[in-house]
């Protein structure tokens, strides 16, 4: 099965549009393909304001998010692999989503026993 993170990260943008709140995302800068302004990353870590206001030809992909955005009147293209966005929530009441690294494939093994081969049912006559 293809990762839920990219259609609920959009999701979660449309709905926080769509009430009229700033959708925010919290990116670890620390995976691969991350290109953000280092001057604003906190501790491997930075929070985009990704309303349509603040950015330039948005596109989020499916593998990734890009746009182009203004830091001190500078723009800069942004991008995000989706397996770096860790979170997205409204600036105003933060209400969102916190995505985990489980969110990005397959469920994981829980190590319990293989089921059991199908049996033959067994049937009996009721009267």
């Amino acid at each position: 099965m293809t990762p839920a993170r990219p259609y609920l990260l959009r999701a979660m943008h449309q709905w926080i549009t769509d009430n009229d709140y700033t959708p925010y995302i919290l990116v670890n800068t620390l995976g691969t393909d991350v290109a953000v302004p280092d001057r604003y990353v906190v501790d491997g870590k930075i929070v985009l304001n990704v309303s349509y206001s603040a950015v330039r030809d948005l596109v989020m992909e499916n593998d990734a998010l890009h746009f182009s955005a203004r830091f001190d009147g500078r723009s800069h293209d942004i991008y995000v692999p989706v397996s770096s966005v860790e979170a997205v929530y409204a600036k105003e009441n933060g209400q969102g989503m916190v995505f985990n690294d489980e969110d990005d494939g397959q469920p994981p093994d829980d190590g319990g026993p293989e089921p059991d081969a199908p049996r033959r049912p067994t049937l009996s006559v009721v009267k």
